[in-house]
């Protein structure tokens, strides 16, 4: 027979405690964080602000990098050929390059065809009229493939004998690369230290919060509390900080995308560019959300960490 002793009054399992005290942490440091909410709200948008700076920057290269990609979508290779060269022969050597498997398309340009744009670009009827003959050679916009070597096609064409000059500015891409390279490290350098910023004031609010309690957690440890109890709620509040902060830090990026986005149109349709703002799709947003919750829990747990270091009983 069964002893209805034992039925009635089991224990709960060690599991179930622990996670009724993680649940009951959680409720508890929402709590104590919305009962002082201007306190609350200035530690937050502290925070926020802290991280709002790299994500933007950050969120401005990513734009950059599509912008730079799209700008060098244009590769072409302006080829210039010797004046003494007819119709009939640059057409031939067009045809040339056309089969090359480099070579994605080539344009042939006739000088009539340049000083007529020269007339209507430049508004020098008078001046170019007094010039008599036509000095403008004929031009081949040559379009590298997209797999070749962009500098070892300049060469190429230059080494052609019906080659005057080559034109191929490749030194403007590297340059753009570098100075991406470069927003890459300044970028995380400056999320590093402004993150590091956000632990310290987190840090320093929860070692606030711990103050106001030292009996309480005096008390807990005579009772034999271990630290992982007492640490827990504080933890929690720390994650709170962080969560806030992502939250706004987000908002704010928000509201400088809305601030930007008519002004950045305008520009970009005088280039005749479809070029727009992109921001932080769901995934990213979440993820971010998730560090800033993990930089709140551990600037909560430093402190918290070197109280307890401090203040445990010893034994004797």
């Amino acid at each position: 027979m069964s002893n209805p002793t034992n039925n009635e009054g089991a224990a709960p399992s060690r599991l179930g405690v622990w996670l009724d005290h993680h649940l009951h942490s959680i409720v508890f440091s929402l709590g104590r964080a919305l009962r002082k909410p201007w306190a609350t709200l200035l530690t937050i948008m502290v925070m926020a602000l802290a991280l709002a700076l790299p994500l933007g920057l950050s969120i401005a290269l990513d734009n950059l990098k599509h912008l730079a990609g799209s700008v060098q979508q244009s590769r072409e290779i302006n080829l210039f050929l010797k004046t003494n060269l007819d119709a009939g022969a640059s057409a031939a050597l067009a045809k040339q390059l056309r089969g090359r498997a480099d070579v994605a398309e080539v344009v042939v340009r006739t000088p009539e065809q340049g000083l007529a744009e020269l007339r209507e670009s430049a508004k020098l009827d008078e001046a170019i009229g007094a010039l008599g003959d036509n000095p403008l050679p004929t031009l081949l916009i040559v379009t590298p493939a997209a797999s070749s070597d962009d500098a070892s096609l300049a060469s190429a064409l230059q080494a052609l004998p019906q080659a005057d000059l080559v034109q191929h500015d490749a030194l403007w891409r590297k340059r753009l690369d570098g100075w991406l390279r470069f927003g890459e490290r300044l970028v995380q350098v400056l999320a590093a230290l402004l993150g590091a910023g956000a632990v310290l004031v987190v840090g320093n609010t929860v070692r606030l919060d711990i103050q106001s309690r030292r009996e309480e957690i005096g008390v807990l440890q005579l009772l034999g509390a271990s630290d992982g109890f007492i640490r827990r709620p504080f933890l929690y509040l720390g994650a709170w900080y962080g969560l806030g902060a992502g939250a706004v830090a987000l908002g704010l990026i928000a509201l400088c995308g809305l601030a930007l986005r008519t002004p950045l149109a305008a520009l970009a349709d005088s280039y005749s560019s479809r070029f727009a703002l992109q921001g932080l799709d769901l995934l990213h947003s979440g993820m971010l959300l998730v560090g800033t919750g993990v930089l709140g829990w551990l600037g909560a747990w430093l402190v918290t960490g070197h109280f307890l270091r401090q203040t445990r009983p010893t034994e004797t």
